[in-house]
């Protein structure tokens, strides 16, 4: 049978018909783009304090200094460290070239030291980084140890935080030794932060050695300029055991003192402490460099004497026995005792205080407290010695007439008005000013007859 044109033909080229689902497939895998985001560094510096000390610039530091604390000047100093080992943790503290105002009165911010962990910020307000006398230093502090989550409760029991305070506050007196190296620097230095490292004697009883080498004071020798305590013993004579140092109000008023009248002429210096802080380092820094601090103020002074100044001062104690025995009585319990003083020159008597109470520079501070305990006066409050010179006109004459009668109205006026006078001239306050006042009206008026 014949075929037809075209049957086979169109069977074999007929066109395949494709799947549905084939045509989706090929279009979703056509629509499917890649997609991703680029990531541009903004901040590409690193963290000062990362980065070498010996690649940082004195202006790169200012910047950050000025930066982190909004000061308007630069700072005087700058120690960039890092430690290493079982602790690890970096460090920038700078020292500011003056004090704030209220650097003592403040309680809101205990310090300006800004903590970091693994370059990230914790806070910039923790009591335990760093010591209450060290509260000047600013700067930053970036540990590798601390955890990321601590809290403050964590921080007060951890202690880490107890050695990287350690570690402070070494660096810190590293940098004020470095400073003490420059003479004008450490000047400025010492004007506006003295009382922090006087401060820190009272309190800090590890590193007082270290403090206390620091301290700049006048003396007797050391003319405008303050010297440290160090300078004092290289100047001192080789028959000289002590320290002697007197403190009061005021350079003018200390080095016109009775008290340092007969240790100036026997050429030892005395060191003049003039702040109120002074009472107390002094209470804790007993001696330096094995030197015992000793009091011109105080009784028991005792200066280095050849044999001829012990036989006089014998013969001066026999002399004036009676005198001092007569003012005893006429004075009664306003002094302990009356006895014939080696510290005086020019003056006719001098009022001196008990080795372990208040001297009159205390109890003058003591009394300025707004809160001050008054229990504490009673038993703190100086036991006061009556010294009488016995090379001076004034207490010869008052020998003479106390041996021709010692009840004379005029002996007893001229012992009190001398003794309330010495009270002045020593530092000490009236008791009854309009007394002393009155015997010195009627003194005139007998002077007048």
């Amino acid at each position: 049978m014949r075929q037809k044109k075209g049957e086979g033909e169109g069977e074999e080229s007929k066109p395949k018909i494709k799947n549905v689902k084939d045509d989706d497939e090929d279009k979703k895998k056509k629509t499917v783009k890649e997609k991703y985001t680029e990531y541009e560094e903004l901040n590409k510096t690193k963290p000062i304090w990362t980065r070498n000390p010996d690649d940082i610039s004195h202006e790169e530091y200012g910047e950050f200094y000025k930066s982190l604390t909004n000061d308007w000047e630069d700072h005087l100093a700058v120690k960039h460290f890092s430690v290493e080992g079982q602790l690890e943790f970096r460090a920038i503290l700078f020292v500011p070239r003056r004090a704030p105002f209220d650097l003592f009165e403040n309680k809101k911010r205990k310090n300006n030291i800004k903590l970091y962990v693994r370059r990230i910020f914790i806070m910039d307000n923790c009591e335990d980084l760093i010591p209450e006398y060290l509260n000047f230093m600013k700067g930053v502090i970036d540990s590798e140890d601390l955890p990321l989550n601590i809290s403050r409760e964590m921080l007060q029991q951890n202690k880490i935080l107890k050695v990287i305070r350690k570690n402070l506050v070494k660096k810190c007196l590293e940098l004020f030794e470095e400073l003490a190296e420059d003479l004008d620097n450490y000047k400025k230095f010492y004007e506006q932060f003295s009382k922090n490292l006087k401060l820190g004697i009272h309190e800090d009883s590890s590193n007082r050695k270290k403090l206390s080498a620091l301290l700049r004071y006048h003396t007797s020798a050391s003319g405008d300029e303050a010297c440290s305590l160090k300078d004092y013993v290289a100047r001192m004579k080789e028959n000289q055991n002590h320290i002697y140092f007197i403190a009061g109000e005021s350079k003018e008023q200390v080095a016109n003192s009775s008290f340092v009248e007969r240790v100036k002429k026997r050429g030892f210096e005395v060191v003049y402490m003039i702040e109120p802080i002074d009472e107390y380092v002094v209470q804790q820094m007993k001696e330096f460099n094995g030197k015992q601090l000793v009091s011109v103020t105080k009784e028991g002074l005792e200066l280095p004497e050849d044999e001829d100044e012990k036989k006089k001062r014998e013969e001066d104690k026999a002399k004036f026995e009676s005198l001092c025995t007569v003012m005893k009585d006429i004075l009664d319990k306003k002094v302990e005792r009356v006895v014939v003083s080696n510290r005086l020159v020019q003056s006719p008597c001098c009022i001196v205080t008990s080795q372990y109470g208040w001297t009159a520079n205390m109890e003058r501070i003591m009394k300025a407290q707004a809160l001050r305990d008054t229990s504490t006066m009673g038993y703190m409050a100086a036991k006061k010695h009556l010294e009488i010179n016995p090379d001076h006109p004034i207490m010869e004459t008052l020998r003479q007439k106390a041996e021709a009668d010692k009840h004379d109205r005029a002996v007893k006026d001229l012992v009190m008005l001398l003794f309330e006078t010495a009270l002045l001239s020593s530092g000490f306050a009236l008791e009854e000013p309009q007394v002393h006042a009155a015997r010195i009206h009627r003194m005139i008026k007998l002077g007048w007859n």
